[in-house]
């Protein structure tokens, strides 16, 4: 009997720890990673938080709370045996009024019922232990929350995968996917036939899950996250991560503090539309991407329910003295100058045609074929838990 045939088409943290998980559970098999760039973790992996999340919002029993306890944890065993990073720097969730303290409550009763280690409710008089710059009525802490760089974890990945045997294609573009008992791949450079063809897509999901022949919903719309890092001598604001409540009305969480491992805190990200999926500069369009967006039925919902939000994001992206008063709503003594432009990030936000963002984790399954047609954030975090659960079902059906 052959081998079996794996493909994964994208080389982010998750795509890489798929063919890594397949390979582990089927040492014999064939595996193939196909990425359009020239190197690995190019997009969302590579411009994320690295924040390693503890699984503090999600509701509990989701696929996002479960494989992100899990993930988390075999996310850090792997860090210690490559030698790579992670510290447990801790996370401080913050109220600033009687209204966020109420949605506090409601946060500390998910993350307990998820199980997070060493959670702990904090009143005013203590915020200061934790974040001695820190403004709030009261806050939830997670000392368990860390930060690693997802990028070092993703090259680790795709050394696991070579030692292994497996084969990663870079400049390597998809173009057409034939589905019936195995999946033919056509790309940029050659094709490849599969008897299984797992698409990790990322900004590209629901087009490259549209070629295997999935549905066009959830659509992909890009946001742009876009940064501010505290000068080196005012560092020492932040001790380690700190978080505003999410407001459940809003779709996005808002400016935060996080301190990055090899070195310096990130302020925000604020999140403003993005005119091109992979456009991580204002100035950046490709029409095809605008049209895509516009034609969205869900994004359309979404702009009429959260318009005025837009405006405020908006006003931030162009204004460094909003964007500081966003985040001086957290740490008073912050000062305008005190901020010096970042990099960005696009997020590749999946909506539903009734203008509501995808929450959970969604995986389609179609034949030979499982689409993960959404993994936001925790999904570095939970990527071999969310790697062992697409195994392990692909290779059950």
């Amino acid at each position: 009997m052959s081998a079996e045939r794996l493909g994964v088409i994208g080389a982010g943290i998750l795509g890489l720890a798929i063919a890594r998980r397949f390979m582990e559970l089927r040492p014999d098999a064939h595996v193939i990673v196909l990425e359009k760039e020239d190197r690995v973790a190019m997009h969302q992996t590579g411009r994320n938080s690295g924040v390693v999340h503890a699984g503090i919002y999600y509701v509990p029993d989701s696929l996002k709370a479960t494989l992100c306890r899990r993930g988390g944890e075999w996310l850090r065993g792997y860090c210690e045996s490559r030698a790579i990073p992670l510290e447990e720097c801790g996370k401080l969730v913050v109220a600033c009024d009687a209204g966020e303290v109420e949605r506090l409550s409601e946060l500390e009763r998910r993350a307990r019922a998820n199980g997070v280690p060493g959670l702990r409710r904090v009143e005013r008089d203590e915020l200061g232990e934790i974040e001695p710059h820190a403004a709030g009525i009261a806050g939830l802490h997670s000392p368990t929350t860390g930060i690693t760089d997802y990028r070092a974890i993703a090259r680790a990945f795709a050394d696991d995968i070579r030692a292994a045997g497996g084969k990663l294609l870079l400049s390597t573009e998809v173009k057409k996917i034939e589905p019936a008992r195995t999946a033919r791949v056509h790309t940029n450079v050659d094709s490849f036939e599969f008897d299984r063809l797992v698409v990790c897509a990322g900004l590209q999901a629901d087009r490259v899950a549209q070629l295997a022949g999935d549905g066009s919903e959830p659509r992909i719309v890009p946001f742009r996250g876009e940064y501010h890092r505290l000068h080196p001598e005012r560092e020492p604001l932040i001790r380690g991560l700190l978080y505003p409540v999410p407001d459940p009305t809003y779709p996005f969480l808002g400016v935060h503090f996080t301190r990055r491992v090899a070195g310096g805190v990130d302020v925000g990200p604020n999140a403003v539309l993005a005119f091109a999926r992979e456009g991580y500069r204002r100035r950046d369009i490709r029409l095809r991407d605008l049209a895509d967006t516009l034609a969205s039925p869900g994004f359309r919902v979404l702009t009429r329910k959260h318009w005025r939000m837009g405006i405020h994001e908006l006003h931030g992206s162009f204004s460094k003295h909003a964007f500081a008063n966003e985040a001086r709503r957290y740490v008073p003594a912050l000062n305008d100058d005190d901020l010096v432009p970042a990099h960005s990030g696009v997020r590749a936000q999946a909506i539903d045609p009734d203008g509501s963002l995808v929450d959970d984790f969604r995986i389609h399954r179609l034949g030979p074929v499982t689409a993960i047609r959404n993994a936001p954030s925790p999904g570095a975090t939970s990527s071999m838990a969310i790697a062992d659960y697409v195994v392990e079902g692909a290779l059950h059906d």
